[in-house]
């Protein structure tokens, strides 16, 4: 995936509750910023529905996050036969998008 967000990302590998439809599936993190997050699919159907739903906590949190999102972008790897996507936040909490944005500048160390 190119490195097209604009805020700093940090690594994050946590399960999250995806909801596409209002089904919710399992999807698997890789990073995060206070825009977005990376997901790649674990068993999800194809779908064209680009608005989705998460649910997820920080590592160290017990706060549950809910957000909702847009797919901005698809990808697939080759190598590891996984496929996922790029999700930009479009509905989050201040409070939310605070505790991500303390969550990214201690794990970028910032």
């Amino acid at each position: 995936m190119n490195d097209q967000r604009k805020k700093t990302r940090a690594p994050l590998d946590v399960y999250v509750n995806k909801y596409v439809g209002g089904v919710p599936y399992t999807a698997r993190t890789s990073d995060i910023s206070e825009d977005g997050m990376r997901l790649a699919k674990l068993i999800e159907p194809k779908s064209s529905k680009r608005k989705v739903g998460l649910q997820f906590q920080l590592p160290g949190s017990e706060e549950i996050i809910y957000a909702e999102g847009e797919i901005v972008r698809d990808w697939a790897s080759p190598q590891t036969h996984v496929e996922g996507s790029g999700i930009r936040f479009t509905l989050l909490s201040e409070r939310h998008r605070k505790m991500i944005g303390a969550y990214v500048a201690q794990a970028a160390g910032h």
